[in-house]
């Protein structure tokens, strides 16, 4: 539970749009109201107004601070896996968040090390959802290694790992399983992968516990475009791209009941 006798920081994060901005404006008036303190700089709840792209583009603004900040979602648009409140529902969220304890809900997140064959330097990201690799023209060759053992040669499109939280993403379209985000876990699933009497891959996802780290060793000197989450980087040099289970989480403020399985449910097979 989050408690404290100083005020609230707080933070409002906005998709744009002229409903999201007016959301955002008047539950922001509505929580200075209530004598909370707004401080885009060090808020311990970020509101996310948009929709799930919101909240990520709001979790990378502030990934600095995970242990420190609380996130929670109103959507403007269809119904999200992260935005669980609507716009119809502001006035309730503002009495909740400035009246009511709320309680932590905290999930897994993506490790990525990028390091470079010239060495001295490497590069290290957190994704909420997902990183894809593919090569930037042609065909991604890479060796997959397992705790440190070759697993396979992949061959195709590309590679997704994905979080739990992520599952439901560009892993589901994939054809990856969904997982519940309460899992210390990474999935890694392929993209379009070459299969004949020559080359073969497991061709089905993998789901590794924290304590496996997935290596992903280039076999061609090419180039790579890597996504993480909404952001794409182009890389140069690559040596390894390292993917684990990351020691920080991301942290939801929940002041309702929000089961997983409705959501998905109510995103993908509810009329």
């Amino acid at each position: 539970m989050k408690r404290t006798d100083a005020p609230l920081a707080f933070a409002i994060t906005s998709k744009g749009d002229d409903v999201s901005n007016a959301l955002a404006q008047k539950m922001k008036t509505y929580l200075l109201d209530f004598d909370l303190r707004y401080d885009e700089e060090a808020p311990d709840l970020v509101i996310s107004v948009g929709g799930d792209g919101t909240l990520l583009y709001a979790f990378h603004r502030y990934c600095h601070r995970l242990d420190k900040t609380a996130f929670v979602g109103v959507h403007t648009g269809h119904l999200g896996f992260y935005a669980d409140w609507v716009p119809e529902e502001i006035e309730k969220l503002v009495i909740a968040i400035a009246k009511t304890p709320y309680q932590v809900v905290e999930y897994p997140l993506l490790e990525v090390t990028i390091r470079y064959i010239n060495g001295g330097r490497e590069a290290k990201y957190l994704a909420l959802n997902e990183c894809t690799v593919k090569c930037v023209s042609g065909t991604l060759v890479m060796d997959v290694e397992i705790r440190g053992d070759l697993f396979e040669r992949f061959r195709g499109d590309g590679l997704c790992i994905s979080t739990p939280t992520g599952s439901t993403a560009y892993n589901k379209a994939l054809g990856g399983a969904i997982l519940h985000p309460s899992l210390e876990a990474i999935q890694v699933t392929e993209m379009a992968s070459i299969n004949n009497r020559v080359f073969r891959t497991i061709g089905s996802p993998l789901v590794l516990p924290a304590h496996h780290t997935c290596l992903l060793k280039p076999v061609n000197h090419v180039d790579f475009q890597i996504t993480i989450d909404h952001l794409s980087l182009l890389h140069k040099e690559v040596k390894s791209i390292q993917c684990r289970v990351a020691d920080e989480k991301v942290r939801f403020a929940r002041f309702r009941p929000f089961p997983f399985w409705r959501r998905v449910r109510d995103s993908f097979i509810a009329d």
